[in-house]
């Protein structure tokens, strides 16, 4: 008896009395699914870029890593010819701009990490006291970094004008005999392009060691402040230690500057008299009127291990430091 009754007690619950209004459903959710308007807009948000990417940038790199081996006029697929590593060993041995191009690289480098480098760290600093009219400030040095490789070259080029250039008029070189031509001087034209590239490259440093030094925790200055240390010890000992994933970026993206570094010097004089690179020597044999597109691929690659030497132990470490957090 009390067994049945407990069976029909919750069926007689489960009704409703007569002239009640049904009992509204506990709504449980609902997966709303996609119209094909919506796949198809996805579809092309997503594969879009994606099918670009692929064709302009790892195909592009494939196929330079394949005629890299081979010698080719551009005209006609059929003239395509085979010859294994004679590009690599003509470029190593019988190119006399291929080792000058790699020293201006190397050069280039270590101007960059030595002048603009210490030089953005120091304006970077200083903006962080938050000084009067910092904004104002920042946006003067950065300035540079969002124009156009090729504005900066004009630029430049008006300053280093021989007859009419600032420099020149500033120290009195603008006469008839004492010209200097800081662009077609084989002695100068690096080191003044340099002053240019350095001039932009300080306020790209400036903006990632203000970014790094926004992160210090405020608590470490007060720490070394209570200790008895003045400002030059607090930073070297204390703020400069806390910097090191932002030196570690600082040293990737000057190397990969250095390496890229075309548009500027292609403005000036198109890398000649003293001034080869080697995204010089790749464009001018690809592109140039030898169009020797094979030998100008084997300098592509060699640029390409170059940067990949920089950038694989960079992503390693990052990817490890990912892993640990």
């Amino acid at each position: 008896m009390t067994t049945q009754t407990t069976k029909e007690i919750p069926e007689a619950a489960a009704v409703p009395p007569p002239g009640a209004a049904p009992a509204k459903k506990v709504s449980q959710g609902h997966r709303r699914l996609l119209t094909r308007r919506d796949r198809l807009t996805l579809g092309l948000m997503a594969g879009l870029p994606t099918i670009l990417h692929i064709a302009l940038v790892w195909v592009t790199a494939l196929a330079s890593v394949a005629l890299a081996f081979t010698t080719w006029d551009g005209i006609g697929f059929d003239s395509i010819k085979w010859v294994g590593l004679e590009n690599f060993r003509e470029l190593f041995s019988n190119n006399p701009q291929f080792w000058p191009a790699v020293q201006h690289n190397v050069i280039w480098f270590v101007v960059l990490i030595v002048i603009p480098t210490p030089l953005g760290l120091f304006l970077a600093v200083q903006l962080d006291k938050r000084i009067r009219f910092s904004r104002v400030y920042q946006t003067a040095f950065f300035l540079p970094v969002v124009m156009s490789m090729a504005v900066i070259g004009f630029v430049w080029q008006l300053i280093y004008n021989p007859d009419t250039g600032l420099i020149n008029s500033v120290i009195g070189a603008n006469e008839p005999g004492k010209y200097i031509d800081w662009i077609g001087d084989p002695d100068l034209n690096l080191w003044a392009i340099l002053v240019a590239a350095s001039w932009r490259h300080t306020g790209y440093m400036m903006i990632l060691y203000l970014a790094g030094l926004k992160g210090v925790d405020p608590s470490l200055r007060e720490a070394s402040a209570l200790d008895g240390a003045n400002e030059w010890q607090t930073f070297k000992n204390v703020i400069f230690p806390t910097l090191r994933p932002t030196n570690t970026v600082v040293l990737v993206v000057t190397i990969i500057e250095a390496l890229r570094a075309f548009d500027l010097v292609f403005v000036f004089n198109k890398g000649a008299q003293g001034t080869e690179l080697l995204s010089i020597l790749v464009t001018n044999n690809i592109i140039g009127e030898s169009s020797r597109i094979g030998y100008g691929s084997a300098i592509a690659v060699v640029l390409l291990l170059i940067s990949l030497v920089v950038i694989i132990p960079y992503l390693v470490a990052t990817f490890r430091k990912e892993r640990r957090a």
